[in-house]
Formats: C-alpha cells, structure tokens, sequence
C-alpha cells in the first residue's frame, strides 16, 4: 500500500482516525509492546546518546500537512527507544526499580481512550467512584484503619506538599487560606521536622507552601538510618522556647538513599504530645506492608494525619500514580476546595469531588491502571512478587558480605542494597574516585544500570530491586561485572 493509500484511510475529512486504521495502527503498536515486553533486554538500559542527539534528529518545525501514520510509527521505533533510558530492563537497578505491567498498560491504554477528567463527580463518575474503591482496597492491603480516606496525586513530591498544607489548616489560628503569609508580622514563624534522610520533596514542599528552606529542620539519624526521637523531642521543645511554631513531622518508612524506617509510633506520640500533624512518607517502603511479616513498618501509623504510598514504586502500577491518605480528609478538603460557579452541580455535597483535594482541576483516570493491576495479579500475587525482590536483594547483600572486596553500608530493609568495593590501602578520597569509575564502567556495559549516593559521608552504590522480569541471573550478573574490575 502506498504512503498516499494508506494516509488516506487514516483521516476522515476534518475529523479524527478512520476507526479501521486506528485498528490496525493499535494492533501494530499492541505487538510493539508485547514484543518490548517480551525481550526488554535488545535494548541497553542506559540511552547511549549525549544530550541534543535527539534533538538534532527531529525537524525543527512542525509538519503543515498532515503524515502517513506508518511514519509517525516508523520515527517513533528508529528514533525513541535507542534514546530512553528502559525502566522496564530487569537490570534497570537504579533510584526505585520499578516495572509499568501488562495489566497496568492495558489501563492506562483505556484511560486514554475515556479520556475523563474526574474534576467533579459529574465529569467522571466512574473514576472518582473507582479511586474510593481502589484506595479502600490498598488501604486494607497495607492494614491501615478505615478512619484513612484516599485520593490519587502523580507523585509522592505533590502528596507530600498537598499533606504539609493541610498540616498548616488543620491550625485554624493561621488563617492562612485567607489572608496568606507574605507580610503577617501576627503569624509566627512555622517549622516542619524530618530525618537527615528524609526526601528532597519535603524541602520543595516547604520552598512551595511559604515555609523556606529554614522552615525545615533536619534531625540526625541513627546507625540504621532512622530518625532520632530524643533529637525529635529535643528540636520541638526548643523551637516553642523560642517562639517558632512546630506544624509538622515527617516520618519516612523507606528513606532514598538507605531505606530507613523511621520509628512510627515513638514520632507519633511525640507529636500527639505536641499537636504536631504527622505525615509518613511510605512512598517506596509502604508496599511491604502487604506482606503480613512486614506489616511492623507501619506500627504506629494509625496514629499518623497523612501518609503517602506509590503504587508506581514498587506495585507494578505504570507511572504516575501517588495515593495520600488521611485521617482529616475535611482538613484535606478545606485546604484546597474552591468551587467556581461553573462547576457547581445538583448533587451538591451528596458526591466526592476530586478537585477539591488539591491543586490540580484536572485529574486523569489514574485509578483504572491501579484496579487493573490488584485484579489481575491478586493479593496473593501481588506479596509473591514483593518476596521474590526482597529475597533478590538478600542475596546479593550476602554476596556483598562474603566479598572482602566490598562492603555493604546500609542494613537491607526491603528490595535495595546499599554497598561499596573496597581496596587495600585506600583512603576515603580514593575509594570514592574508584566506586565513582566501577559505576560509570557498570552503567556504560548496557546490561545494568545503578544509581549512587552518599552514606554517613561514603560514596555509596545503589541496587533496587523492583522490576517484575528481573531474575536471579540479572543480580548476580552485576555481581560478575563488578568482580571483573578486581
């Protein structure tokens, strides 16, 4: 068929693709997928391409006229692949290992094809009727009480905020959705507490909602990475003396470096003490909680006012898909609900309206993908594949500790190894420039991809587990890259 033939049974006048050839574009893409699917790795997991290079393959206009699709298809498979970096490789072992599932594409295919926006019940009745249920679903999964009532944001970063701003609410004396912040001399100044290990996002939160980067203050953490409640205690007790008002705490269940697990229900009494809002940051670390022997993370947490977990982390969930739960879903709601006149509707306060739990106006069908997702593999199903990460993870920590050659940093909580390669008679600068070259020489190999960061000062190398196609050869694989640098 000529690009002509085939163009022209693509366009319906001034309408949208002809339904047969969308037809066949869809199976052709379906087989792409299953196919990608299928054997990630004939791709490197690293792009190899500097920044511009696809920039420079692209036009720099825009096309006036109208392209045969098969082009559009064709430019797609010779241009964007070799220049992404494939979350969906089994040795993909960097930040969070995470895995965009058959099921879960197959809903955010439909979610596309709806093309709902769940601004008010009426604009999306079904999606905001699934989220309820979804949420209430991994809300039972991780054993949290029914007083946690959800909403889906794209990441735990906008969470975070969205929790932190109601902290600042739920304290009526602020009278900040009125009147603001910017010149209150009434107001004093506001502090939200989190470990030294804590996430970037609770900085950004801060720069965000007027706090500053002053209004955070970090605590030191143990020697397993979890927060100091003594040094807790102490900072609140001190920002009271002098005049500043403590507004929240942060407590992480899965830190991002060393995946700490901050003590849940030591922070919450300090801060019923105190009538301090609690937020859990369980982003990575809350899926554990699916695992009946894991269920002692989140001991305490039913004390917490907010806590946020990722489906897209670490549950098989395709980006983006963020559930933030509350026991205050009216402070929640009072923090962001504003209703113009034309998105008034009949049914009033009878429906849950998801713009009014945040920012956002537009809410994609983010719920469909998760349903998807707990349907398709099960409860049951879905620990299995938590087990076999974490089981992963412990081997190649015992390899670490086996090897005299490398050292393990960080105590191995869930699915990520923290760890170095050692060498006889270097000293500390040293053994950062040779961990900084062994990761540049693992990552430019093409079968793996790690991450790194900084421990108690070290530089340190990071492997998560996470990916549903990452198997017992691909971990021990990284092992073998790393020992022929010996």
């Amino acid at each position: 068929m000529t690009a002509e033939g085939s163009h022209a049974q693509t366009v319906r006048g001034a309408g949208d693709m002809d339904p047969e050839a969308f037809r066949r574009f869809g199976h052709r893409l379906i087989d792409w997928v299953a196919d990608y699917l299928k054997d990630p790795e004939q791709y490197p997991v690293l792009a190899r391409i500097r920044p511009g290079d696809l920039v420079r393959a692209l036009p720099a206009e825009p096309p006036g006229d109208a392209e045969p699709f098969e082009t559009v298809l064709d430019d797609f498979e010779r241009l964007i692949p070799p220049a992404t970096t494939h979350w969906n490789h089994p040795g993909f072992f960097a930040y969070f290992a995470i895995t965009g599932s058959g099921p879960g594409i197959l809903g955010e295919l439909l979610a596309a094809a709806l093309n709902v926006n769940a601004m008010v019940w009426r604009s999306g009745p079904s999606a905001t009727e699934l989220e309820q249920v979804t949420l209430d679903w991994l809300r039972q999964m991780m054993g949290l009480p029914p007083s946690f009532i959800g909403t889906i944001n794209d990441t735990a970063s906008t969470s975070t905020m969205y929790a932190l701003a109601a902290a600042r609410e739920a304290d009526p004396s602020l009278r900040v959705r009125d009147e603001g912040l910017a010149g209150r001399a009434d107001l004093p100044r506001m502090r939200v507490y989190c470990s030294e290990e804590a996430h970037s996002s609770v900085d950004k939160a801060a720069i965000a909602l007027g706090l500053g980067l002053s209004g955070v203050r970090r605590l030191p953490a143990d020697d397993r990475f979890a927060m100091s409640v003594d040094a807790l205690r102490d900072a609140i007790a001190a920002d009271r003396a002098a005049g500043v008002r403590p507004l929240a705490v942060v407590a992480t269940v899965g830190t991002t470096v060393a995946t700490g697990v901050d003590p849940v229900r030591d922070i919450a009494e300090v801060c019923r003490e105190h009538g301090v809002w609690l937020h859990i940051d369980a982003a990575y670390g809350g899926a554990a909680a699916l695992l009946p022997e894991m269920k002692h993370i989140l001991e305490g947490s039913e004390h917490a006012d907010s806590i946020v977990v990722n489906p897209h982390k670490w549950l098989f969930v395709p980006v983006d898909c963020s559930a933030l739960y509350t026991r205050h879903d009216d402070v929640m709601r009072r923090a962001f609900s504003l209703t113009p006149v034309y998105l008034t509707t009949a049914e009033g306060d009878a429906a849950r309206n998801l713009m009014d739990y945040g920012i956002a106006l537009g809410r994609r069908f983010r719920a469909l993908k998760l349903w998807f997702v707990i349907r398709a593999f099960g409860v049951r199903g879905m620990q299995d594949r938590l087990r076999e990460h974490m089981r992963l993870a412990r081997l190649f920590a015992e390899e670490v500790e086996r090897d005299p050659h490398l050292e393990l940093l960080a105590p191995v909580n869930f699915s990520v190894v923290v760890f170095r390669k050692l060498s006889s008679g270097a000293d500390e600068e040293e053994l950062d420039r040779i961990n900084e070259r062994l990761l540049e020489r693992l990552n430019a190999s093409g079968e793996v991809f790690l991450s790194h960061s900084r421990v108690k000062g070290k530089y340190a190398l990071r492997l998560a587990v996470g990916n549903l196609r990452t198997r017992e050869r691909h971990v021990r694989r990284v092992l073998e890259l790393i020992r022929q640098e010996s």
